[in-house]
């Protein structure tokens, strides 16, 4: 039995996934090919992700490849209560998911989707993989193969695999090129700025927006800020992704340093107190405070609790104001969760049109090929990257050059010189 807030929602969700839908046109041809193919047919699949309109696209698409699946939340403010209604109500989906529950009951939803005895497991964050090698391990014998489709989900992997404790094969579908190189950079840009501007109504025009992080997300967040106008700051840890922000004319500051001029801060790292109890003694008033990294790590919510002398919650929706003892307010977004999609509505359709056909067409690819794949962190196949690329091109009809027979010859002879 599902366990969502209000299955009478449905009607307005499955108006949202049909408006998702219409922006997600790879993923349709996906759906019909699935439907022909059926390369799920009899597979349980398990997944914790987001649940929103563009997640409800890729899960009719699985079903319509055969699979049953049972669907728990990864983040407890980022259910969309109509989609999961829609879910249920119209498409038979076991979903366990409400908005803004507690992390007993977000826990009790994975187990839930877990007790279906999953074949294939789908995570955003890795939650359910690792309730599943530390709370279920009685389940892992059926388990077959999963994918990961974030940046954290992906770090935490490598880190069981490199212990030993990864009980099968899991891919990295947040490494694909179609996936990171738009999803994070251009999904996340956006989305992000949208989530801060609709909790906050701020100018950005003018401001100094301080980004942590200048991975994928953290380019397309810099390159949008400074699009509205903004005065751009990267933190960094790495020399690197360092000297690239620089060299595209990006000030780069340690955060001590960026702390007191900054008048937004976003977080994208992926790892803990990247804002600190330090960092918050030097910021001016009124600053604002968003994280777009997975967990409600990055900025040390704890701390800024403790030099609280007050604090009023819902200021403005998914905006709370915390008075320190000089009197400065700082406005943490989200409760330091993805403020994109907490704040807004995470990424635009047509972005997640590409990560959900890889996810789609990798769960197919695994349905056959996890039988030859050890326990370990794996690449999606490099065809199929290239093959959502084509589909996405095709779509927006955008035709590319082929090689000539000539110079395919080239390419692959060493005895050719100048």
């Amino acid at each position: 039995m599902s366990d969502i807030a209000d299955v009478s929602l449905a009607y307005e969700g499955v108006k949202r996934i049909e408006w998702a839908d219409r922006s997600m046109p790879v993923l349709r041809q996906i759906r019909e090919r699935f439907a022909r193919e059926r390369p799920l047919d009899g597979l349980r699949i398990a997944a914790c992700m987001h649940i929103t309109t563009e997640t409800a696209c890729l899960i009719r698409t699985l079903q319509a490849g055969g699979a049953s699946v049972a669907l728990a939340s990864s983040n407890p403010l980022s259910t969309q209560d109509d989609t999961a209604a829609a879910l249920v109500q119209e498409d038979g989906t076991e979903v366990f998911a409400r908005a803004g529950i507690d992390r007993e009951g977000y826990y009790a939803h994975i187990h839930q989707a877990l007790e279906t005895g999953p074949d294939l497991v789908l995570d955003d964050g890795c939650d359910l993989v690792n309730t599943l090698h530390i709370e279920r391990t009685d389940l892992l014998p059926t388990v077959k193969a999963g994918c990961e489709q974030t940046t954290t989900g992906v770090i935490r992997l490598h880190q069981m695999a490199r212990e030993g404790a990864l009980r099968f094969p899991m891919v990295a579908v947040n490494d694909t090129d179609t996936k990171h190189m738009f999803d994070n950079r251009y999904g996340t840009g956006q989305s992000t700025l949208d989530g801060i501007v609709r909790a906050t109504n701020t100018l950005l025009a003018g401001k100094t927006v301080v980004i942590a992080g200048f991975g994928y997300c953290g380019r397309g967040l810099a390159e949008r800020a400074r699009g509205l106008g903004a005065r751009v700051v990267i933190t960094e840890i790495d020399p690197v992704k360092a000297l690239d922000a620089a060299l595209q004319g990006f000030a780069v500051q340690p955060m001590a340093e960026a702390a007191a001029d900054g008048d937004v801060f976003i977080t994208v790292t992926g790892n803990r107190d990247v804002v600190n109890a330090e960092h918050l003694a030097l910021m001016k008033d009124g600053a604002i405070l968003a994280n777009s990294g997975h967990f409600d790590v990055e900025i040390d919510v704890r701390a800024l609790e403790e030099m609280a002398v007050a604090v009023h919650h819902g200021v403005r929706p998914q905006a709370d104001e915390y008075v320190l003892a000089d009197g400065r307010r700082l406005v943490l977004l989200a409760e330091g969760r993805l403020v994109n999609l907490a704040a807004a509505e995470g990424h635009p359709a047509a972005v997640m049109d590409m990560s959900f056909a890889d996810q789609a067409l990798t769960c197919a690819w695994l349905a056959t090929a996890h039988a030859s794949l050890p326990a370990a962190v794996h690449d999606v196949p490099k065809d199929i990257d290239t093959e959502v690329a084509r589909l996405k091109l095709a779509s927006m009809a955008i035709s590319i050059d082929l090689l000539t027979p000539d110079q395919e010859d080239y390419l692959h002879s060493w005895r050719i010189g100048s």
